[in-house]
């Protein structure tokens, strides 16, 4: 899918000794050892002393060592958000977002209010034919409904509501969330489709048959929440609340599940079977900016336990450590 072969190694599932239960579970104890081998050797690779070199480029050596050892491919962007230093694996590289392309509906749907042209107080209707399956509640709740422009921009962020994204792509445009991302710089990131909609509904069928709903970088995709902790992205308001609604997250088992609980975390994620993607703000002491694709994954559980989502975890916090010194 990304012009690349899938990487070899795996990282281990947090199982106990003792009899494997099932064929599959075998076979993912047996990465374990080259998980930990991974981890193991990535802090032998800092051992020597590096002169002038920042917390992120001494970290680089582990996190890939951990990236090599995933079964599948996986490209990250990590940004120091006091010094602006940054680190990338394939971070120019196409991946597709699952729901992480809700980010850029909700810029637009932010300029859109800073234009007067849409309120917050606004409202929207969810009628049957609305609804859609997968993520989010309001599938479950009975048609037709009446939404508030806010409350279903907090779905869609917080729940990655699929039926409250598409009635805000109806509100904003599916064309001005394209048009506001290449006017952000963001050329490789789009969206092609409502959620859940076909493909011949797509203004680009054959890109939306490759990539689902979107695509983005690792480096684009990072850009878009840096902008919107400095204040950057449509105003210092519309980036404060912004932040706000994604502080709301309710998916806490890739980039927040290692970090101390009372550190602050403004993220999105994208999931599909053999995808998951995390991108945010960590809010620490020394904060920073983070987005981890994952593709071609073995591992397609829903598990606490997916490999993709330990990894992206222990990458948040190998990153929150060396940055802001370990945590209990």
């Amino acid at each position: 899918m990304y012009g690349l072969t899938a990487l070899d190694g795996a990282i281990g599932a947090r199982t106990g000794p003792g009899h494997c239960n099932k064929r599959e579970d075998c076979h993912m104890r047996d990465h374990s050892r080259a998980w930990f081998a991974a981890l193991a050797a990535s802090s032998l690779l800092v051992a020597a002393p590096m002169r002038a070199q920042q917390p992120l480029e001494s970290l680089r050596p582990r996190l890939d060592a951990l990236a090599a050892a995933h079964r599948g491919v996986v490209g990250y962007e990590i940004v120091d958000l006091t010094t602006g230093d940054s680190i990338q694996r394939l971070g120019a590289e196409r991946f597709p977002t699952a729901s992480m392309i809700k980010l850029g509906v909700l810029a637009e749907l932010f300029r859109q209010i800073h234009d007067g042209r849409v309120r917050m107080a606004d409202t929207v209707v969810m009628r049957a034919r609305d609804v859609e399956p997968g993520s989010g509640v309001i599938q479950y709740f009975d048609a037709p409904l009446t939404l508030t422009v806010h409350d279903a921009a907090y779905l869609m962020v917080a729940h990655s509501d699929n039926t409250a994204s598409n009635l805000l792509i109806d509100v904003v445009g599916l064309g001005a969330v394209n048009a506001r991302l290449d006017s952000l710089g963001l050329h490789r990131t789009r969206l092609y489709r409502k959620l859940f909609a076909a493909d011949s509904t797509s203004f680009a069928p054959d890109s939306a048959a490759r990539y689902g709903v979107g695509v983005t970088t690792p480096d684009e995709m990072t850009r878009l929440v840096a902008a919107i902790y400095h204040g950057r992205l449509v105003s210092p308001a519309a980036s404060k609340r912004m932040a706000g609604v994604m502080k709301q997250q309710t998916v806490r088992t890739m980039i927040p599940r290692d970090l101390p609980a009372d550190v602050p975390v403004a993220n999105k994620t994208g999931s599909e079977n053999a995808v998951r993607n995390d991108c945010g703000v960590v809010y620490a002491p020394h904060p920073f900016a983070m987005c981890v694709f994952t593709g071609e994954n073995a591992d397609h559980s829903w598990t606490l336990h997916n490999h993709a989502e330990m990894l992206i975890g222990t990458m948040a916090r190998m990153v929150y450590d060396a940055l802001n010194g370990a945590a209990p």
